[in-house]
């Protein structure tokens, strides 16, 4: 009995990779075992960095609140320990909005913690 082989899903897996390899350098972007590699490199990184893309603008705005915070001589802690306690429930990424395009609102803001 003949081998039996199943070039048709075989290539149409390697024609995915190849495409998902397109705008690569060099090798990486038309030859199968090398393009599979960097593909599979691509997707590990782009899974962790969905998750550090977070981390990332929590940090960036934390420092611009900070910065906000500290013109009306407060620190970002005490800030937002009174945000807490006035029960203003306005989220990091509002106010560091407020602070970098809207200074006006942002004192606002502080003058109603103080």
């Amino acid at each position: 009995m003949p081998r039996s082989v199943n070039s048709v899903a075989k290539r149409a897996r390697r024609k995915k990779i190849i495409k998902q390899a397109k705008g690569y350098f060099g090798r990486r972007k038309n030859v199968w075992t090398v393009a599979k590699n960097a593909v599979d490199r691509a997707m590990q990184y782009s899974y962790r960095d969905r998750k550090n893309k977070k981390r990332t603008f929590r940090a960036l705005w934390i420092t611009r609140i900070n910065a906000g915070a500290r013109e009306h001589g407060l620190s970002y802690s005490q800030f937002m320990g009174k945000l807490k306690a006035n029960n203003i429930e306005l989220n990091r990424k509002v106010l560091a909005d407020l602070a970098m395009n809207n200074p006006e609102a942002f004192k606002a803001v502080v003058d109603k913690v103080k």
